[in-house]
């Protein structure tokens, strides 16, 4: 019994010492490892952070670039009918919405449809109004009805320029 009761009292402290050493090793372990994730962050940023700064850029720009006031004068040329004005111009949206289909993985899910909805819905808001226009109507006469239901409705595109706008400044 005494044999026991020695080797008990050789044991046990041995043992704390030995689970007192793993949750010392563990702890150093956890705090390096949590050092060297947020050093990694710090790296990421540095390259994902302007990424997405140009990202958000470019999709400014593309939304001013669809704006009936900078797109409706940029392609419309004289002679021209409203039936091929509205087939220009939907191609014109639908490629520059295109060129930047890769921005959205920089930016939210809410901001990518928010600008993927203000494309289309121009795009339909022009196959409207030519709808509404004589056969024989001129790319002038679509422009200018155009322009007049811009007038009445909301400026979606202003909205949609502003929230993406919002988004960036958040992320800053």
């Amino acid at each position: 019994m005494d044999l026991l009761f020695d080797f008990v009292k050789i044991i046990l402290p041995a043992a704390l010492v030995l689970y007192a050493m793993y949750l010392t090793t563990q702890s150093f372990l956890q705090k390096d490892f949590e050092k060297q994730l947020l050093s990694l962050k710090i790296k990421n940023s540095e390259v994902i952070l302007p990424n997405r700064l140009q990202a958000y850029e470019r999709i400014c720009l593309f939304l001013e670039r669809i704006s009936p006031h900078n797109l409706l004068p940029r392609v419309n040329q004289s002679g021209m009918s409203a039936n091929e004005f509205k087939q220009i111009l939907g191609h014109e949206i639908r490629e520059e919405l295109n060129h930047n289909l890769s921005q959205q993985v920089y930016m939210s899910d809410d901001a990518w449809n928010l600008v993927r909805s203000t494309a289309d819905r121009l795009i339909m808001l022009i196959n409207e109004e030519a709808e509404k226009l004589s056969p024989k109507a001129t790319s002038m006469e679509l422009a200018k009805a155009v322009f007049e239901r811009m007038a009445k409705e909301e400026d979606y595109i202003t909205f949609a320029l502003s929230s993406v706008k919002n988004e960036i400044r958040s992320i800053f």
